[in-house]
C-alpha cells in the first residue's frame, strides 16, 4: 500500500462537503470532497503502551482536517492540499505528509480528478535526524584527515 521506510498513520476517503472552486457558480455551493492521508510517524511508544495518548489520533486528525476544509473555502485543489499539510505538519508529530484531495463530481467522464502532494517537516539544526548527525559527523571527520 505505501512504499516508505517509516511508520504511517493512514486515512483513506475521507469525505468532506465543502466550498472549493473557481467559478462563480462553485463558490456558492459546497462540493464532495475526497482526501487520503499518510502521516509518516513514530508509533513505537504506542505500540508498546497501548495508550492513546503515545499515538497520533486519526480521528483529531480528521476532524481537524473536516473543519479546515470548511473554513479555508480555497479556489485550488492545490492550495486547499497545501494549506492541510502544513497545518497538519504543525500540529502533528509527523515528519513526512502525503496528502490527495480529489473532487469525485467535477468531471463527468472520470471517477475523481484531484492533487497529491507531498510534504516534510523542516528539521532544525538542533535536532538533525539520526542520518543526518551520521552524515554530518562522517563529512567532519572527512574534513580532519
Amino acid at each position: 500500500m505505501f512504499h516508505t521506510e517509516s511508520d504511517v498513520v493512514f486515512v483513506k476517503g475521507l469525505k468532506v462537503e465543502a466550498v472549493i472552486g473557481v467559478y462563480d457558480w462553485e463558490r456558492a455551493i459546497t462540493q464532495p470532497l475526497l482526501i487520503d492521508i499518510a502521516l509518516e510517524t513514530d508509533i513505537s511508544a504506542a505500540a508498546v503502551s497501548d495508550n492513546v495518548d503515545d499515538a497520533l489520533n486519526y480521528k483529531a486528525v480528521c476532524d481537524d482536517v473536516s473543519e479546515w476544509c470548511k473554513e479555508i473555502k480555497a479556489k485550488l485543489l492545490e492550495h486547499l492540499a497545501g494549506q492541510i499539510a502544513d497545518k497538519l505538519l504543525t500540529k502533528y508529530a509527523c515528519h513526512k505528509i502525503t496528502l490527495s484531495v480529489a473532487k469525485p463530481t467535477a468531471i463527468a467522464q472520470a471517477d475523481a480528478v484531484g492533487v497529491q502532494i507531498t510534504r516534510y517537516a523542516s528539521v532544525s539544526t538542533d535536532k538533525l535526524t539520526t542520518k543526518e548527525a551520521a552524515k554530518e559527523a562522517d563529512n567532519s571527520q572527512s574534513d580532519d584527515a
